[in-house]
């Protein structure tokens, strides 16, 4: 599960200025799958832009279901001008671990333009981002990136999401070829609360490592907003 997504909180932006944290903890039904995924993530604007976070961990280490990825992303927005568009510079990187052995997943660097909209009252935001890419050790190469939030039911439910589209060398297998490399995370929320929200999360991908071609993993979840 590669977490996300500005789409939810951007929606809170809206709302308030203060920062925003949440706690996500998923059941991955798909195929070879069957683990506990959690997601924290945090977003703080300010009079520069904004600031925003995730971490990712899985629970499928060993017979004791210990973590066995460790994946975050962070993200700075600036913009002190008017306008919908701002700046854009991230930071991706993580440990897979495997039995006794710890793989890194390669730092990625990302750099480029943010353009935004939403309706007057911010019940739907879509967010578009063009950016380049620098993979460590392995390439450089452009990535796009939309993300959405919409509002339902005077705020009961919320609908957000991204998609990334990119492309990598040696995605599923060591063949020195560059594939597009595509993935998106659809949310449906019902928010029982201000702080307590039930709903599912369904990942397509497509050559997203280490898997060739399609794949579709979907999700029952619980979410805490402090």
């Amino acid at each position: 599960m590669k977490k996300l997504s500005y789409s939810f909180l951007l929606v809170l932006f809206s709302l308030t200025l203060s920062a925003q944290t949440n706690l996500q903890v998923h059941y991955d039904f798909g195929s070879g799958r069957n683990y506990v995924t959690s997601t924290l993530e945090m977003f703080k604007p300010d009079t520069w832009g904004n600031t925003f976070f995730f971490v990712d961990m899985d629970f499928n280490g060993g017979t004791e279901n210990h973590p066995s990825l460790a994946y975050m992303e962070i993200a700075r927005g600036l913009k002190f001008w008017d306008g919908p568009f701002s700046a854009h510079i991230e930071y991706n990187g993580g440990l897979l671990t495997s039995g006794a052995s710890g793989f890194p997943i390669n730092n990625a660097y990302l750099a480029g333009l943010d353009w935004g909209w939403n309706n007057a009252d911010f019940s739907k935001t879509l967010n578009l981002k063009v950016l380049y890419k620098y993979i460590q050790g392995k390439q450089s190469t452009a990535q796009l990136t939309g993300v959405w939030g919409i509002q339902l039911l005077k705020g009961k439910m919320t609908f957000t999401g991204f998609a990334d589209l990119w492309w990598e060398k040696d995605t599923y297998a060591i063949d020195g070829v560059t594939h597009p490399v595509f993935i998106t995370e659809p949310q449906l929320w019902y928010n029982l609360n201000k702080n307590l929200s039930v709903g599912s999360e369904v990942e397509f991908g497509y050559n997203f490592s280490p898997v060739q071609g399609f794949k579709v993993c979907p999700t029952l979840g619980a979410k805490w907003n402090f």
